[in-house]
C-alpha cells in the first residue's frame, strides 16, 4: 500500500504531464478544445482517473472522448516516461461534471435573486399588522419595562434590623 500523498503528488504530476502531451504530442484536431481538470490516482498507483472538460457542444465531447481513447497508448508512455513511478499506471479518461453542475448552481441563484427581488418589492409598501409599538400597557399607557417604585424586594434599600448603621443590634453584640 503506498503513501496517499505520494498518490495525490503522483496524480498532479499525471495531470500536468497528459495536459502538456495533448498540446505537443498528440496530433487530433479534436483535442485542442480540451481541458485537463483533474487527476487521481488508486493508492497503489495502478491506476490515474484524468477527468476532463470540453468547450463545445455534444459533438465536440463526443469527438474528445473518442480522440483521447484513440491517443491512449501514447499518452500513457508520456506518462511513463516522465514519472518516478516502478510502473505506469493505466489511463481513465472521465468528462468532468463540475461545470455542468456549476450551471446547475448559477440557474438556481439566479432564480433566488429574482424571488428576492419579488419579496423586496412586495415588502416596500407593506405596513405592520398592529401597531408601531405593540409592547405597550393597555391600561396605564407604560412601557412593560417599567417599575413601580413600591415593588422592591426585600433586602434592597430600606434599614433592616441588621444594618450596622442603626445602631441598635451592632451595640448589643459587643
Amino acid at each position: 500500500m503506498a503513501d496517499p500523498a505520494r498518490a495525490a503528488r503522483l496524480a498532479q504530476r499525471i495531470k500536468v504531464v497528459v495536459a502538456q502531451a495533448l498540446g505537443k504530442r498528440v496530433k487530433d484536431p479534436r483535442v485542442d478544445s480540451i481541458t485537463i481538470t483533474d487527476a487521481r490516482v488508486t493508492n497503489d498507483l495502478q491506476h490515474a482517473t484524468v477527468y476532463y472538460t470540453v468547450y463545445g457542444d455534444d459533438e465536440a465531447q463526443q469527438g474528445a472522448r473518442a480522440a483521447l481513447e484513440k491517443a491512449k497508448g501514447v499518452l500513457r508512455s508520456e506518462v511513463g516516461r516522465n514519472i518516478t513511478a516502478r510502473l505506469t499506471p493505466t489511463l481513465e479518461f472521465v468528462p468532468d461534471e463540475v461545470p455542468v453542475n456549476a450551471g446547475q448552481i448559477e440557474e438556481l441563484l439566479r432564480k433566488a435573486r429574482a424571488r428576492d427581488a419579488e419579496v423586496a418589492a412586495l415588502a416596500q409598501g407593506a405596513a405592520f399588522a398592529g401597531e408601531a409599538d405593540p409592547y405597550k400597557n393597555a391600561e396605564s399607557g407604560e412601557d412593560y419595562e417599567e417599575a413601580d417604585d413600591d415593588d422592591s424586594l426585600p433586602g434592597e434599600g430600606g434599614e433592616h434590623a441588621g444594618d450596622p448603621g442603626d445602631g441598635g443590634d451592632a451595640d448589643q453584640r459587643r
